[in-house]
């Protein structure tokens, strides 16, 4: 999570956006698709979230079993309600903090 305050700076002030879904792909290099670390969305979104990301960007799909594409890592979309609940109600909390320069 360390590059992101990084990129926050260097965006000057341009919204940053976490992929999360595809940051947790495993990829194969000798197989047709990637696998994926599912389990682990909401723990890397929350920790974006925390340190004051514009958004998130999540694959979700009815059936990630069944996907043509990421399922490994995609969001079930029946997680998808609670899940941005979630990340909003962080979002607020963390944005309501003063900045705190802790540079000096």
């Amino acid at each position: 999570m360390l590059g992101f305050g990084v990129m926050k700076n260097a965006s000057k002030g341009s919204p940053v956006i976490f992929d999360v879904t595809h940051s947790l792909q495993c990829r194969d290099p000798f197989g047709a698709a990637s696998g994926g670390r599912r389990a682990q969305v909401t723990e890397l979104a929350r920790s974006g979230m925390a340190i004051g990301l514009a958004g998130l960007f999540i694959e979700a799909h009815p059936d990630p079993a069944n996907a043509r594409c990421d399922g490994p890592s995609a969001l079930p979309l029946d997680k998808l309600e609670p899940f941005l609940v979630q990340m909003k109600a962080i979002d607020d909390l963390v944005k309501s903090f003063p900045e705190l320069d802790t540079s000096n």
